[in-house]
């Protein structure tokens, strides 16, 4: 959907990367002001939720306004990402508030959801009544305030929140005090140097391949399918983690994670099938330690203060995503296309070292 909408801008730059950034950075800003705020310890987490999906979803519809600017396009990307900080840390703020022990299987299940979200638009464009990427946006936006809606009415505050009665500046640095909740931040941000750089280059990557082979694929289904089978392996990994422990979880994913992007290159010289099944392997391991470093960022912070703990590393995470997605986007018309990948193995080294004690 993104691709298409760039499309539409005669421009000097790389559009695609920056209307990805965009939301990257947008998140950014307001993860960093919810959590200097502690915005999710104060305030009712349910409330803020639904707030923030219902801003979300007009942000969103904005893009269809018609000859919108290049500089109001990306504004509405920025704004879309922004709410979104009221949504997703927020949402693994509830999880937290409802769990005592078992952590590790809610969020695995939330996170799951947070995958098949951002597989759906690949789904929807699919479709041949969805050509048009607008479908899209207007069916994502509805699903915003739908779901929204269901956490306002259907959600209540957790019975293990303990909220915080003022604001309490310095925090951040009390939190990174904490050895094991920095070694579990420094893992979740390796892990996301990969994460949201591979999911924006999934369909450049089918597209690569079958211009390498010369072959047809389906590259909207594809990408769902890539994507979208993170929801299993994020249910998976919170189920195993029952037995073996987060960390462990984290640690074998982010392990498997690196082995894909240093051999990256040989992806695209194998035969479709397995191509398909490799790059899914992939869309697997790539996203089933996010739930389990939350999980130990959440356990490793002062039970006051998960809601800002989430939120910071968070931030933090998603401004490395803009980093390691800038960089692609530079790389790709100046480097083997192939090869494109082996950077995005950067991130699991360093998150594997952090987390290897």
């Amino acid at each position: 959907m993104i691709d298409d909408l760039a499309v539409q801008f005669n421009v000097e730059f790389n559009i695609l990367g920056y209307l990805l950034s965009f939301v990257q950075f947008g998140f950014i800003v307001g993860t960093l002001t919810f959590a200097l705020l502690t915005l999710a310890d104060r305030f009712s987490p349910s409330r803020i939720f639904m707030i923030c999906a219902f801003l979300g979803s007009i942000c969103n519809l904005l893009l269809l306004v018609p000859n919108i600017t290049v500089f109001n396009l990306l504004t509405a990307r920025f704004g879309t990402g922004f709410f979104l900080a009221g949504i997703y840390p927020v949402g693994m703020k509830i999880a937290s508030d409802y769990y005592k022990g078992g952590l590790g299987r809610a969020l695995g299940y939330l996170v799951g959801a947070l995958v098949l979200g951002t597989a759906f638009p690949h789904f929807i464009n699919e479709f041949s009544w969805s050509r048009d990427y607008k479908a899209v946006i207007i069916s994502t936006s509805i699903l915003a305030i739908i779901g929204g809606l269901s956490m306002w009415w259907l959600v209540n505050d957790g019975p293990y929140r303990r909220p915080v009665s003022k604001l309490q500046l310095g925090v951040i640095t009390q939190l990174f005090s904490i050895p094991n909740f920095r070694k579990a931040a420094f893992g979740y941000f390796g892990h996301m140097w990969e994460l949201y750089a591979f999911w924006g280059f999934v369909p450049i990557i089918l597209k690569t391949y079958a211009d390498i082979h010369r072959i047809e694929l389906q590259v909207s289904f594809w990408s769902f399918v890539v994507i979208g089978i993170g929801t299993i392996s994020c249910i998976l990994g919170g189920l195993i983690s029952l037995r073996t422990g987060s960390r462990k979880v984290a640690y074998n994913s982010l392990l498997i994670s690196a082995i894909l992007c240093i051999t990256s290159p040989l992806l695209f010289k194998f035969p479709p099938q397995w191509f398909i099944v490799v790059l899914c392997i992939w869309g697997m391991v790539v996203i089933s330690d996010s739930p389990q470093f939350s999980t130990m960022v959440a356990s490793t912070s002062p039970p006051e203060l998960r809601g800002t703990a989430l939120t910071i590393t968070n931030s933090i995470g998603f401004a490395i995503t803009i980093i390691s997605i800038q960089l692609l986007s530079f790389l790709l018309d100046k480097l083997d296309p192939t090869l494109l990948y082996l950077f995005l193995g950067i991130g699991p080294i360093l998150g594997l070292y952090s987390i290897r004690k």
